[in-house]
């Protein structure tokens, strides 16, 4: 591979990858935590316990320390409750 089309790959890959990661930004800032819908396995990242760190290592589904993002404004329907509702210990609108 020559040295002018490894550049360009490197910076198109470059060039794609900010663009992903404003792209995810964006959506993410539309987007709000909502404890207790996560399924086993399907929750977004580290729980508030502590237990785990890491997306997908919910045990059980609805946990109530267990988060998904939703868009902002839907968890109630859903059947969760917000961030400042889990730290405020208020029991939302199930």
């Amino acid at each position: 591979m020559s040295s002018n089309h490894l550049l360009v790959s490197s910076a198109l890959t470059a060039v794609l990858a900010m663009g992903l990661g404003a792209s995810a930004h964006a959506e993410t800032g539309a987007k709000e935590k909502c404890f207790g819908i996560a399924k086993a396995g399907a929750n977004d990242c580290a729980n508030l316990s502590g237990s785990h760190s890491c997306a997908g290592l919910a045990t059980v589904d609805k946990g109530a320390d267990e988060w998904n993002y939703v868009a902002k404004g839907s968890c109630h329907a859903q059947g969760g409750r917000t961030l400042d509702e889990v730290k405020a210990g208020a029991k939302g609108s199930k």
